[in-house]
């Protein structure tokens, strides 16, 4: 019987000890978020100006998702980590990112709290890592974006075929960088991205800077690694034309009592193919971001924003806009929120075949709705859920 039972014993212990070192968890998690959106000036089918009342569900404060992520021990300060991540339209029930089905996230690899990490898939590249982070959109979402999101200021494409390598945190600083592969035959640099970024977050004060390019292939634009971020009524022209595409991105926050203070610039380039039309040279816009938040009380958060985009190049264009925020919390994993944004454009761009010019069309932050006018303004009165 005492053999008996040190036996079970030392089958328990053995048991736990090989639990200790093979610990492993898995999360589902995700979002939903809806809101009522009311767009005075939006394009309709012949081009002209009109108001639209709609359920946007395709990501507001954040984009509608769920996922499933894990990590297991390995032992040694050394561990795997996964991410599935699929989005979709709360409106609808459809698939986002093209149908795909893990379309915002999909990667494996290894991670160590001595080395850093490294991780294959689909995944954000170290810019948006780094800097969004420190933008506005992480407090309220798209309609503090950059005009048609031309500096992937709200995250709009995820990259393909990459390997992504984050160094642990050194007193605040941090680095990353990632390359990923085009795929095509006889052409390694077709279709590649490569992106390197920096940050260091330290009290309340948070800097980061960094650059993305990313290289078209002879079957798609951007697509081999990178989605396109391209807007119909601003950038639509250069993103379908381009050849190339370079994204450099700083950012600044800082935090004082209930105040959050921060500012942005992006300079993002359009490099151009031989047979693009009248989109002959490289294409540049400029932009610059500030806002400024104040935690009213412990539900809620008030927001303002600027922003100011030029282009240069084969047009001339300029886009201010202004945005509004309120968020109350209603539970921790609850908020009710209420935003608004005005735009105004100025001067001419190109067609989004590229074949002419035309007056600058306003189209705030990344909602992909340009106004077939020089102004445009958005209100939305929303709810999220986050489990």
């Amino acid at each position: 019987m005492k053999k008996l039972t040190l036996s079970a014993l030392t089958l328990a212990i053995l048991g736990t000890t090989s639990i200790a070192h093979a610990q492993s968890s898995v999360t589902l998690y995700g979002i939903v978020d809806t809101a009522v959106s009311y767009t005075h000036n939006n394009a309709t089918p012949n081009g002209n100006a009109s108001s639209k009342l709609s359920l946007n569900g395709n990501g507001n404060m954040s984009g509608d998702r769920f996922g499933v992520k894990g990590t297991e021990d390995l032992g040694g300060g050394l561990k795997t980590v996964f991410q599935l991540e699929s989005g979709f339209d709360l409106s609808n029930g459809q698939l986002n990112q093209g149908g795909r089905e893990f379309g915002r996230q999909a990667f494996v690899g290894l991670s160590s709290a001595n080395s850093g990490t490294v991780t294959l898939g689909r995944q954000y590249d170290p810019v948006v890592d780094m800097i969004q982070p420190l933008t506005e959109d992480v407090h309220f979402g798209s309609i503090f974006g950059t005009p048609g999101d031309v500096d992937n200021y709200d995250d709009n494409f995820r990259v393909d075929n990459s390997i992504k390598y984050v160094s642990p945190s050194y007193n605040g600083l941090q680095m990353e960088g990632m390359y990923a592969m085009g795929g095509v035959a006889g052409q390694t640099s077709a279709g590649q991205s490569y992106s390197l970024a920096a940050s260091y977050n330290r009290g309340g004060l948070g800097l980061a800077l960094g650059y993305f390019n990313t290289k078209s292939s002879s079957s798609t634009v951007f697509q081999s690694t990178a989605d396109t971020n391209a807007d119909a009524g601003i950038n639509s022209a250069f993103s379908t034309g381009a050849q190339s595409l370079g994204i450099g991105r700083v950012a600044a926050q800082y935090e004082f009592g209930a105040f959050t203070v921060g500012a942005s610039y992006s300079n993002v380039q359009y490099r151009p193919l031989s047979d693009a039309g009248l989109f002959t040279s490289t294409e540049t816009f400029n932009s610059g971001s500030t806002f400024l938040n104040y935690q009213l009380n412990p539900a809620t958060l008030l927001g303002l924003g600027y922003t100011y985009m030029k282009s240069n190049g084969v047009t001339s264009a300029t886009y201010n806009q202004v945005s509004l925020g309120s968020d109350y919390s209603l539970s921790k994993r609850t908020d009710l929120y209420a935003v608004f944004a005005y735009q105004s454009a100025n001067g001419q761009t190109l067609s989004a075949d590229g074949s002419s010019f035309v007056n600058a069309s306003a189209s705030i932050g990344s909602f992909g709705t340009p106004s077939g006018n020089s102004s445009q303004d958005m209100l939305m009165l929303g709810i999220r859920h986050q489990f």
